[in-house]
């Protein structure tokens, strides 16, 4: 394959629309042979890995995710052996200390833990109220302190039209004054709420969330004997880290303007701007979602994109990668880093792309040990749509700039 079929074909598009795609944004950016340099490196890293995982560039498809699943499955016992060795009550406390030295973000602009009575008082969270014991939402609040764990569980307890009703009735009126600088908190939940994390656990198929607005990443202390969960949930970790920081920034730009609740609101939801709102040229569309999930034909999938989900995927599994510099190489995850854009296509029918995205192929060992068998590679595709983009704009940190300044827009020009 040449490198504009290949790229094309591993991104989900026609090789003509890329090839028209690469003729239009050279013209503006003044930088040619981006898509064959994005190949090259792509191949050059595929080759380095596969000789790391023991695999021959002329396997199939289903030889290298098996490889690379075995890897993770080595990993994740190595890592678990390593968490065990540290203190801690149980390896979900391990892991939340772990987590924060790894991820290392600073303090971020969040709203103030008492407006979580205030929301309470204006929504009383009824199922919530009944699975406690309390009468009332006055109750609650005289009994029992701990309103940020009772925060996190209402996704375990409350339906999600009383969510949305909520969302747009509590998050009205929110200003700056409603705000803090605070560093980010992340808690392990009691076991109080073990019987409906459960339940999300198994909806989710992960043990771990995070209330953006607030600053909070939560772990449910559910422990799923399922090889590749553990690593995966925790390398979810590293990137919600990266995902408040970065909607932290976005809350303070917005905070001084006059229609900020309703940013804040759109903030929270994920909105991704309409494919028909955006007619320039080499535009593209600033996708905070993985849209694939909602509507695989979705036209947007089809345009060039930046998905901020990737920089903080990026992000936590460099972290990640970086674990063997605290354990003295007792853990190394290193062949992880930088691989969260590569993809391959080796034979397997009609030439199956392969996404070597430790997240991808996290989610594709679960998959296959619970008996279904999926592949992933949504994760790695956004990411080589977001490393085309960073070439272009000249680097990561550009990248990352370029975002945050043309948030409200939904799209960045180049």
């Amino acid at each position: 394959m040449n490198p504009y079929e290949k790229i094309s074909k591993i991104l989900g598009v026609t090789e003509k629309s890329l090839i028209d795609f690469e003729g239009q944004i050279s013209v503006t950016t003044g930088k040619n042979g981006i898509i064959e340099k994005v190949a090259s490196e792509n191949d050059r890293i595929i080759n380095q890995t596969l000789s790391q995982i023991s695999v021959s560039p002329e396997s199939r498809a289903e030889e290298v995710r098996g490889a690379l699943q075995k890897a993770i499955f080595y990993h994740e016992k190595q890592f678990l052996n390593f968490l065990g060795s540290l203190e801690g009550e149980n390896e979900f406390e391990k892991a939340a200390v772990l987590s924060g030295s790894l991820a290392q973000v600073g303090p971020g602009f969040f709203l103030k833990k008492n407006l979580i009575a205030e929301i309470f008082k204006k929504r009383p969270p009824e199922n919530l109220l009944k699975y406690l014991g309390y009468g009332s939402v006055d109750e609650l609040l005289k009994e029992d302190g701990d309103l940020t764990e009772h925060f996190s569980a209402l996704r375990f307890v409350e339906t999600d039209d009383w969510m949305h009703r909520t969302f747009e009735e509590a998050y009205g009126n929110f200003t700056a004054d409603d705000f803090e600088s605070r560093a980010v908190e992340i808690r392990v939940l009691g076991e109080r709420w073990h019987d409906i994390a459960k339940k999300f656990v198994e909806k989710k198929h992960h043990n771990v969330s995070h209330l953006k607005e607030f600053g909070v990443i939560f772990l449910n202390p559910i422990k799923m004997d399922i090889p590749g969960k553990f690593l995966r949930d925790f390398a979810l970790l590293l990137h919600y880290f990266h995902e408040i920081e970065f909607y932290s920034q976005l809350f303070k730009k917005y905070s001084t303007d006059p229609d900020f609740s309703e940013r804040f609101k759109a903030l929270l939801r994920g909105d991704v701007k309409e494919l028909v709102e955006v007619k320039e040229k080499n535009t593209w569309l600033i996708v905070q979602r993985y849209l694939v999930k909602e509507n695989p034909q979705d036209p947007r999938l089809f345009q060039p994109r930046i998905n901020p989900e990737s920089i903080h995927w990026a992000k936590g599994e460099k972290d990640l990668s970086s674990i063997n510099k605290i354990t003295g190489h007792k853990v190394d995850l290193s062949m992880w880093f930088d691989l969260d854009w590569v993809g391959g296509i080796f034979k397997d029918g009609d030439n199956e792309v392969v996404s070597f995205d430790l997240e991808d192929n996290a989610m594709g060992l679960v998959s296959s040990m619970e008996g279904k068998h999926e592949h992933f590679y949504y994760h790695q595709r956004e990411a080589m749509w977001t490393k085309i983009f960073a070439e272009y704009a000249g680097g990561e940190d550009k990248l990352e700039r370029l975002i945050v300044d043309n948030f409200d827009k939904g799209f960045v020009n180049l």
